[in-house]
């Protein structure tokens, strides 16, 4: 049996489709029933508690061969902080007290750092350490950018002609990777678990923000105009946007991390991710139609 959380989501979903479609028993967690419907009519398991429950979540993952997690974030928190060290505690109390033997999570490039890098990558660290603290095998999966944060633009895009980048500057190559094939990823290492906890990175394409701006506006047939947005803007775009202030500020830790070049592939082994920037965007566009 395969637990996963965060189905409601790309990853967690793309995961639990990974394993479906190669007849591995699944259990999807959510915290409403209603959202377990698609899963349950193909064949999954649904429990529905909180991963902030740790008895609940012990419960959950207790008969489970592996157990995928992540850290969902609430662009409404007013204690990003403090809701992220909960949360730690109570997935690592879980797999502690279910005996779960492995456990694959969502991290992040730049993970293996305990500082320095914002509230969000610390967090990824600080769940990497304590779950590898359990005694259970932890495959750490650590990702750069995803191809779907254009999602978060989609509509200045679609409807303004502005494509809008949080960096100095909008020519600087990144790692970007599909979601799909970063669950592709999980569900071959919950199928095939290592011997020992490892930290794997997701090679993926590269781009600057130009070009990706540059493959949306062929998708969306118009010429975009890329706009940086300067660092002591991104607080009060990010808040102007809807975000709480202090979830603006844990993204801004992001941002400037990433600017300052502290996110660098370190792992254990590197695994390819091939689908390109323009499968995708094809996909979100068509789908946001």
């Amino acid at each position: 049996m395969y637990t996963i959380a965060g189905v409601t989501g790309r990853v967690g979903s793309a995961t639990a489709e990974r394993l479906l479609d190669e007849g591995a028993p699944v259990r999807v967690i959510v915290r409403d029933l209603a959202k377990a419907q698609p899963w349950v009519e193909r064949g999954a398991d649904a429990a529905v508690v909180d991963l902030g429950d740790r008895a609940g979540l012990t419960a959950a993952i207790a008969d489970s061969d592996g157990f995928f997690t992540l850290l969902p974030f609430d662009p409404a928190t007013t204690d990003y902080h403090g809701d992220t060290r909960a949360l730690v505690s109570s997935i690592s109390g879980a797999v502690a007290d279910s005996g779960v033997p492995h456990v694959a999570m969502l991290s992040a490039t730049g993970a293996d750092l305990s500082a320095g890098t914002g509230s969000i990558i610390v967090g990824l660290h600080d769940l990497e350490e304590a779950l590898r603290s359990t005694g259970t095998v932890v495959s750490a999966v650590r990702p750069g950018h995803f191809q779907e944060k254009v999602s978060d633009v989609l509509d200045a895009a679609r409807y303004e002609g502005i494509y809008p980048v949080f960096a100095e500057s909008a020519d600087v190559p990144k790692r970007n990777v599909a979601t799909r094939d970063i669950g592709a990823v999980v569900a071959q290492v919950l199928l095939a678990p290592p011997l020992r906890s490892e930290a794997i990175h997701l090679d993926s394409p590269v781009y600057t923000e130009r070009e990706v701006a540059e493959i949306l506006g062929r998708v969306l047939g118009r010429q975009l105009e890329v706009v940086t947005i300067p660092k002591s803007g991104w607080a009060s775009a990010l808040v102007g946007a809807g975000l709480s202030a202090d979830f603006a500020d844990a993204l801004v830790g992001l941002y400037d991390a990433d600017e300052r070049g502290l996110l660098v592939p370190r792992g254990d082994r590197t695994v390819r991710c091939d689908t390109g920037l323009e499968t995708t965007l094809a996909g979100l566009v068509g789908a946001a139609a």
